[in-house]
């Protein structure tokens, strides 16, 4: 932080007009207000600096059956029963995703960095399941999740995103792997997938839709706008995606602050907003049609809270 300091410094005579009582309060006055301005921008500067900037981070919210909601704060994930008590479920995770399928077991990464040592990261994929047991379902592994997705459909089939190809992947729960579509991607970001196979997804700002047929469909295009949150990058404007029951696809516009709405025609309409310095990352609806927003702030603080749409 700047420490702020008198121009003359200390134990100088500065030699000068006379000033009369009006302009002495004056120059007092400014005085004050350049040296609460200095020390302003000296934190600001020392916030700066300590924070995370294009912070990474949670996408997910997920709701079961029993109408519990899920959420992690990137060391841990959180439970919120309906009467709105707040319980952590899975400590010590590092987790960006979340799924949760029919029988109400919860799956989740962990992922960590060796350092400089070994420049390498890790990772574990775990379930949770409906009596609190847990269990590893990919053990400790270096590098990142291959072959392996938490965007699922009723049927079990996974989502992935092959950049390498430009494609987009389904792994079926037989571990056969299918190209629904390929070419003509930017950037593939978050993916989500209602039951019946309707694939979203977001790519270098666009909002793309696949549906069964592998029929592909740009359905918004440029939705990501200048950032009006300093602390999110362009590569994260647009963050979690999720849908509703009746078929409307929900972005986190981490951006511009908002929940957008998307139809099946493309058309957009702004259905929350997050009071700075919070923006959301994702969402979701519990069974009873509420929206659950989750947000971060510049330091990465995590929230999550029901809200009405507007």
């Amino acid at each position: 932080m700047f420490r702020a300091q008198s121009a003359g410094g200390r134990g100088q005579r500065s030699e000068g007009p006379i000033l009369l009582p009006s302009a002495l309060c004056t120059l007092r006055s400014a005085s004050r207000g350049a040296h609460y301005m200095h020390m302003r921008f000296g934190f600001l500067l020392s916030l700066l600096i300590a924070l995370p900037l294009f912070a990474h981070p949670p996408v997910s919210v997920v709701a079961d059956s029993r109408g519990n909601i899920y959420y992690s704060d990137l060391a841990r994930v959180w439970q919120v029963a309906p009467g709105g008590a707040r319980t952590i479920v899975v400590p010590n995770v590092h987790t960006h995703e979340l799924y949760i399928d029919a029988q109400d077991n919860l799956y989740g990464e962990h992922l960590w960095y060796e350092g400089d040592a070994t420049k390498q990261w890790g990772y574990y994929v775990w379930r949770r399941d409906a009596a609190g047991r847990m269990t590893k379902v990919i053990p400790n592994t270096r590098g990142f999740p291959q072959n392996y997705s938490f965007v699922r459909d009723r049927a079990g089939n996974m989502y992935i995103a092959d950049r390498d190809h430009n494609a987009i992947v389904r792994r079926t729960p037989a571990g056969r792997n299918e190209v629904i579509a390929r070419g003509g991607f930017r950037d593939i970001r978050w993916m989500t997938v209602t039951p019946n196979e309707t694939l979203y997804f977001t790519d270098a700002g666009d909002v793309v839709r696949i549906t069964p047929d592998r029929r592909v469909t740009r359905l918004v295009r440029d939705l990501a706008k200048s950032s009006l949150r300093f602390f999110v990058g362009d590569r994260h404007a647009l963050q979690g995606i999720w849908t509703d029951r009746a078929g409307y696809v929900y972005i986190a516009d981490s951006a511009q602050g908002q929940v957008q709405r998307v139809t099946a025609t493309g058309a957009v309409r702004v259905v929350a907003e997050s009071t700075p310095p919070w923006t959301p990352c994702g969402g979701t609806f519990d069974r009873g049609g509420a929206l659950w927003i989750l947000e971060y702030s510049p330091t990465n603080q995590i929230r999550v809270r029901r809200t009405s749409m507007r």
